[in-house]
Order: C-alpha cells, then structure tokens, then sequence
C-alpha cells in the first residue's frame, strides 16, 4: 500500500529539525566509539551511504533540506542530563563520557552531492569524528522522504498493524513457555518512519506488553521511557580490524580481543557475519566462547545460523542454556517467534525488530545504510551470508579477503 505523495516541501517554510538529541542514536554508536576512542584514536576513515531499493521519488531531491539538516545536527552538544545517564551505564568510562562534554559533529567532515536521480553522501576523517554520522543520517533521510506522504493515512494504517501487533503478542502470551522466555526489542531508529512514530511505538509495547518487550537500541528513549538501552557492536568496529595492522587473517580474533579488555565482561555479543559464520566460527574458540554471553544474527538463514551456533558451543563443551542467541536481520514479530519455537528450548533467545516496528505502516520502506568502505587509507569490506549485503567498491580486496576466508563468491 502506498499512500498519494504531498506537494514538493516549501523551502521557505519554517526549519523542522529532524535529530532532537545527540543522545537519540543506536547504544552500539555508544560502545564502538568508546572502544576505538581507547584502543585506536587515530583511526581515519570513510563511510558511504546506499539505498538497496527503489524509492518512490528520487532521493537527490531531499539534497537541499539534508544540507539543512546536517547544519543543525553540527551545532548540537550533549545535554548535561545526558551525560549523567551515560555516565550512569556502568559499562561506559569517566574519560570518554568527559570526551562527548566537548564533543561536536565538524560539518567539513561530511559532504552531500547528487548523482542524477541518486543522492550521494560521504563522511570521511577521523574515525571518532565521522563514525557517529551514520545513524543519523539514515533517520534524517527517512523522515525527509515520509514526510511528503500523506502523514494522517500513514499513521492511521501504522495504528492499525500495531494494534494487531500487540493483539497478536497477548494472544502468543497465552501458549505454555518454552525453557526460556520470549523476549524483543525495538532496533528501528536507523529505519523509522518518523520521531514521533517511534516514541508512541515503544511507549505503547512499554505500557501493553512489559513482560515480552525488554528494551530499544535508541538512547535517548531508553532514557526517558526508563527501560533498558540495548546494543553491543556493528560491522564497522570488525571491519576496522582489517587495516589496523594486524595480519587479516587474524583481525576478527584481535577485535574481540580488544572489545573483551575494554568491557571485561559487559555487552557480551559477539556480531558473526563480517567474513561469514564459517569463518568466524573457526575463530571463536574456547576462549571468545566463554567469555561473550552469546552472538548475533544478521545475514543468512537464521536457523542454518543458529543451528551452527548450538553445535559450536556443544563442539566446545558450553552448556547452551548459558549462553544466548540474538536474532535481528529484517525480523518482524511472525519471524521472531516461529525461530524462538524452534530454538527456545536449547539456548536462550533475544530478538531485535527495526524496520516492521518503526517503519510498517504501509508505506515501502526504503533500505538505506551508511557503510564503511576505507580505514587509514585501505579497502575495508563485509562479507555477508546474505547477497546483496556485501559492500565495496574494491573487487581485488573482495577477491582476496573471500580467499582469506574460505568464503565463496556471492
């Protein structure tokens, strides 16, 4: 269902900002940035945005309200508020809390061009200064491009599916458990459909269903609806590791090394599919499987993955009801539960829903990411289980990282 576009935006008509809070981003953002602050300040690189499908209107249009907005988001400074309740996670440190009191995004870091119908954008510079672009460029972009839809039908619709939503959990609520409890979060902030939207998302799961939603990737609403933010790593701080000196075939094993020395013990899940689950199972041995609380799930075939997982710990000798599996690749609640019937009884489970809790509201959303592509001068590159997923400009790199690996060609 697609809904009738609105005119063209009036440009001269009053600023509407987008972001609202430098706190309102993925918990990831938060400690990835914290570890390579520590580990590897002088990291400079580059990220590119994408839209893997086919918007309904040429998103160069939306080039000069982007502009805007990324003016604004350059002027904004963490809230005093803000970083007390960071400083209140025990798992981020004094020293990178005082970082983020000083810190600003630096406009000449990050540039928006056009390319016929395409819209091109590019951050390049400093790691810690460009890394934390991303999310918010991807919510800036969504809510541009909804907003020149006929708002009150979209959400009309959108209210309607949440109902049935919640409906359809309370109805799930009343089947007997299995070993381990079902349990989601919201992971939609890079994908909403709007601020507003996501706030009456996941305030309404607060409020109806408390006993099966545990949380959200957004930080700024963790904070002010109280509940727990969620979130560990992305592929970019993996990707890093392949030009941070180390030998590549080694470079999974040295960013979780890393990530191990920086939290001791918290945000325990360990991401899978930078080079593959193959591969990285060849480098989670005994000594990673212990010390992360579980992985996560975000390209293949999710129960081929989960199986391997299951199979991997019982090879080492981990009782598998230690240790949790996190699904969150393109899920929606109808996903989520037939792979936790399947797999609930045998590990624990956790869920991460994006796009189809903040962004189904009848309207095609669009898959857009911002990726890194180059570390201190070098390709950098993501072999996904999943076609389409892979990104790089570098073939030769590509080829030679697949052979490294072991990984077939998509």
């Amino acid at each position: 269902m697609n809904f009738p576009s609105t005119d063209h935006p009036n440009m001269t008509a009053p600023f509407q900002p987008v972001v609202r809070s430098l706190l309102e981003t993925d918990l990831y953002k938060f400690s990835m940035w914290q570890a390579l602050l520590h580990w590897h300040p002088g990291a400079i690189a580059e990220y590119e945005f994408a839209c893997r499908n086919q918007p309904a209107y040429p998103l160069a249009e939306l080039k000069e309200e982007l502009e805007r907005q990324l003016d604004h988001l350059c002027t904004l400074q963490f809230r005093q508020e803000e970083l007390d309740y960071l400083r209140s996670l025990r798992y981020i440190k004094g020293d990178f809390v005082d970082f983020l009191t000083v810190f600003r995004f630096q406009r000449h870091f990050i540039t928006v061009k056009t390319d016929g119908e395409k819209l091109l954008i590019h951050a390049e510079g400093p790691q810690v200064h460009v890394m934390g672009f991303e999310i918010f460029v991807l919510y800036i972009v969504n809510e541009l491009y909804f907003r020149r839809f006929d708002q009150q039908a979209a959400l009309a619709e959108g209210r309607r599916r949440l109902d049935d939503k919640i409906a359809a959990l309370k109805a799930f609520g009343k089947e007997p458990m299995l070993r381990n409890p079902f349990e989601f979060s919201d992971f939609g902030v890079r994908r909403r459909f709007s601020a507003a939207w996501q706030d009456e998302v996941v305030r309404r799961l607060v409020a109806e269903v408390p006993e099966f939603f545990k949380g959200t990737s957004n930080v700024y609403l963790a904070m002010h609806c109280r509940i727990h933010p969620i979130g560990t790593m992305a592929h970019e701080y993996m990707q890093s590791f392949q030009a941070f000196g180390v030998r590549l075939r080694d470079f999974q094993k040295a960013a979780l090394e890393d990530w191990v020395q920086e939290f001791r013990g918290d945000l325990g899940t360990a991401l899978t599919d930078v080079v593959g689950m193959d591969a990285f199972l060849r480098d989670f041995d005994l000594y990673f499987a212990k010390l992360f609380d579980g992985l996560r799930h975000d390209s293949g075939d999710p129960v081929e993955w989960g199986e391997k997982a299951i199979a991997h710990y019982a090879k080492l000798r981990i009782d598998p009801h230690t240790k949790r599996l996190v699904f969150s690749d393109g899920l929606n609640l109808e996903k989520a539960i037939c792979l936790y019937r399947h797999f609930a009884d045998r590990i624990i489970t956790g869920f991460g829903i994006g796009t189809w809790l903040t962004n189904d509201l009848g309207i095609q959303p669009l898959n857009i990411v911002m990726k890194l592509v180059r570390c201190n001068g070098q390709s950098v590159a993501k072999l996904s289980d999943s076609p389409g997923k892979t990104m790089s400009k570098d073939e030769t790199f590509l080829a030679y990282l697949r052979q490294v690996f072991e990984h077939p060609a998509a």
